[in-house]
């Protein structure tokens, strides 16, 4: 939860510069009157709790859309595959990304409109929106079964992960198999910009995948090498979804690339608290022990400021190394101890607090994005998402 010196150190300076060619960059000095009021309402957003299914309201009828159109299964798909398909649909958890396009569509004329947000009873074609949020959830969910896969997962948020109870072969078809979902949703759309979002962000992610393998146990990694892998791995499908939304309701050009940064900086703060809860959130909140990521070798942000600010970083390092060594090797309780230590170590320091700074810059960023927009339901659920993200649990 964020704090009162927290947003009063936050709002008080400018936000960092934390990625470069980072499009549409908040002003530094004075901001106008429409930004200012943006940016206060944001400020009071992060002091009240905020509750992620009441943001979601203006979406909920279109959410429900697709999820319907996500569970859809060709008849003659082979059955066990089928069926595992439509548990690990119905697994999902807030279905942000998917609201994200849904709300970014909204802003266009402060609500969403009947053609997506259909009531009760009415027969209608469902908007091309629908497709697109139902393709970016659908990827989301195939780069899941295949983390699950590299990571050897047999849990998810407690519950079974396919790769507990399938191989790792049919597991990954399985995930083939959601891309190929995912794609035929895309382009569903039939608009070509937005099908050409949709392929150049799966080249993205799967590139981002290929980078954190490398990464891995690589203590001479930058704070740079960080942001682009949660780019690829995060903030690519974000901005995606926010980026595809504007384009198919007809958005002007200034207020799509406004979009798709908001879509960009919010998905960069998502990644960054995810990674603050893995050293700071409880078991049963993450659903997976804490330092998860630490003990597959994963650095992230609260890790590398914690590591710069030690006075022999090498030595721990070296212990790192040797345990994983030792791990590799078969005896894994070196390494286990070791990253126990760590992760009661960071929060202990200024780690936390640096990285929640560098979530809030970034969030800056996304509310500047919004204040071309006029204020509406949909406008004020993103700002309050917003919020939600440094102040979640899990």
């Amino acid at each position: 939860m964020v704090d009162q010196v927290q947003v009063d150190k936050f709002t008080k300076t400018d936000a960092r510069p934390i990625a470069p060619d980072t499009p549409h960059k908040p002003p530094s000095g004075a901001h106008s009157p429409r930004e200012a009021a943006i940016r206060e309402k944001f400020r009071r957003a992060l002091l009240m709790p905020q509750d992620a299914p009441a943001l979601l309201e203006p979406v909920r009828a279109a959410l429900a859309q697709v999820e319907d159109k996500m569970k859809s299964v060709d008849a003659d798909v082979f059955a066990p595959l089928a069926n595992a398909f439509i548990e690990l649909i119905g697994q999902g958890g807030k279905r942000l990304r998917p609201a994200l396009a849904l709300l970014a569509a909204g802003l266009q004329d402060g609500h969403v409109s009947e053609s997506i947000n259909a009531k009760a009873g009415m027969t209608l074609t469902p908007h091309p929106i629908i497709a697109l949020a139902a393709a970016v959830e659908m990827l989301h969910t195939a780069t899941l079964v295949h983390d699950d896969v590299i990571d050897g997962s047999l849990l998810r948020r407690d519950a079974p992960t396919l790769n507990a109870s399938w191989s790792p072969g049919a597991t990954v078809l399985a995930g083939d198999y959601m891309f190929a979902r995912s794609a035929q949703f895309a382009a569903e759309t039939e608009n070509t910009r937005v099908i050409t979002i949709f392929s150049d962000t799966l080249r993205v992610i799967v590139d981002g995948e290929m980078r954190q393998l490398a990464d891995r146990n690589d203590f001479d990694q930058d704070r740079q090498a960080y942001y682009q892998r949660i780019y690829a791995k995060t903030a690519s499908l974000y901005s995606a979804a926010t980026e595809a939304a504007a384009v198919l309701v007809g958005l002007p050009s200034a207020q799509v690339q406004a979009l798709k940064s908001f879509g960009y900086q919010f998905g960069m703060a998502f990644q960054i608290v995810d990674d603050i809860l893995d050293f700071i959130g409880t078991d049963a909140a993450l659903g997976k022990p804490a330092g998860s990521d630490l003990l597959q070798g994963t650095l992230t942000l609260p890790f590398l400021y914690y590591l710069q600010d030690l006075p022999h970083p090498q030595k721990l390092v070296d212990r790192l190394l040797q345990a994983r060594e030792r791990a590799d090797a078969g005896d894994s309780r070196a390494l286990s101890a070791t990253v126990q230590e760590i992760v009661k170590a960071v929060p202990a320091s200024g780690a936390i607090e640096a990285a929640h700074q560098e979530a809030l810059g970034f969030l800056d960023h996304a509310v500047h994005n919004l204040s071309s927009f006029d204020d509406s339901l949909c406008q004020r659920s993103l700002l309050g998402l917003c919020a939600f993200v440094v102040q979640r649990s899990s």
